[in-house]
């Protein structure tokens, strides 16, 4: 009888993590107090080396780390710009320091060797530090949490000013992920539609943010990708397991509008599978070259090929297969979230260099 209780008590439990662990998480997560720029200190000078995590010509760079076993091809041409998520995880503030130094350098060095390293062959890396946004001012719709991701993005719009000018008329290729995702919807609006600068670019993977095709995408200037050598176009997936629960993400984002003031709906959210590069697209395990698989102290990652794979479902990209051991932060409702690239490590190096090879053809 005893075991029978506390297996429903264990039961119940995680049933209301998985209903409730949103809500939980943004409470625990929202910066105390009101929002004011000088908390965060002085700003990037985007024209000196130590504003960027990665750059070319730089000692130690992140960006050109490669999994145990994988070997450097010739590099392609192309010029990248790479946005990292959010590795403030403190909650004493709006914006972090530039240099916030301690765990959150830490995680920042990790997610850009993690993730911007899937894009080091097809060219050189570009990665700003900036003035980040907490972890919870974009899950919430208030001034502050406004206020805060403006400050970031300032950052981040001046960083891509000085990329442009030390990329000179190569093709481009664009990434980002979470809040570094949102800040680059905000920079293709901004600075790519509409404007000479978009003809360069080969794909712009905007990964673990949901884009809306009917009230996001149209003002963003690129469509969703729909082949494998389409350039000029746009990748966007949010990685779940079965069962899943959006509601973390998706609840808080639903209730705000998109760019062109319309409203945002899970059934329109933009999913292009990384394995297929096309829009809803379905993938066997068999067809995802690696997934990047980290050792306990995250010092070395491998490969794991064949293991996952992955199908787009109203909105969410469905890893299937055998997930091996990413680590311990899969979120409330079977949310991949934090390995959004990880999971497709091998895919995403695969679609870039494709989709750079079409473009100059």
């Amino acid at each position: 009888m005893v075991i029978f209780v506390l297996t429903l008590i264990v039961v119940a439990g995680a049933f209301a993590i998985f209903q409730w662990g949103g809500n939980v998480l943004l409470k625990e997560a929202t910066p105390k107090g009101h929002f004011e720029a000088a908390q965060a200190g002085g700003g990037p000078d985007y024209t000196q080396a130590a504003s960027w995590v990665a750059r070319p010509g730089m000692a130690d760079d992140p960006a050109q780390w490669l999994p145990d076993g994988v070997k450097q091809s010739t590099a392609g041409n192309a010029a990248i710009f790479y946005i990292h998520p959010t590795t403030y995880l403190e909650s004493d503030r709006w914006n972090a320091p530039l240099h916030a130094g301690g765990d959150t350098a830490f995680r920042t060095n990790l997610f850009v060797q993690s993730q911007a390293s899937a894009l080091n062959g097809a060219g050189e890396i570009w990665a700003p530090y900036y003035r980040q946004a907490a972890y919870g001012a974009f899950l919430l719709d208030t001034k502050d949490a406004k206020e805060a991701l403006d400050f970031a993005y300032q950052d981040v719009a001046a960083a891509f000013d000085q990329f442009l000018k030390e990329a000179g008329d190569r093709p481009i290729i664009l990434a980002g992920h979470s809040q570094g995702a949102l800040h680059l919807e905000r920079l293709l609006r901004d600075k790519v539609a509409g404007k000479p600068i978009a003809r360069r670019i080969v794909a712009a993977y905007v990964v673990g943010w949901p884009i809306d095709t009917l009230s996001d995408l149209p003002a963003l200037g690129l469509p969703g990708c729909k082949a494998p050598n389409e350039t000029g176009c746009i990748l966007s997936w949010l990685s779940f397991a079965e069962p899943a629960n959006s509601g973390l993400i998706v609840d808080q984002w639903g209730k705000t509008k998109g760019l062109n003031g319309g409203d945002r709906r899970e059934e329109d959210v933009l999913c292009v599978n990384p394995l297929t590069g096309t829009e809803n697209g379905t993938a066997p395990p068999e067809d995802n070259p690696g997934t990047l698989v980290p050792t306990p102290d995250l010092t070395s990652a491998t490969l794991d090929a064949r293991a996952v794979g992955a199908r787009c479902h109203q909105g969410l990209l469905i890893a299937t297969g055998k997930i091996p051991p990413l680590g311990p932060y899969v979120l409330p409702g079977n949310n991949y979230h934090v390995y959004d690239y990880a999971l497709f490590w091998g895919g995403i190096r695969r679609d870039a260099e494709r989709r750079l090879a079409a473009w100059h053809r």
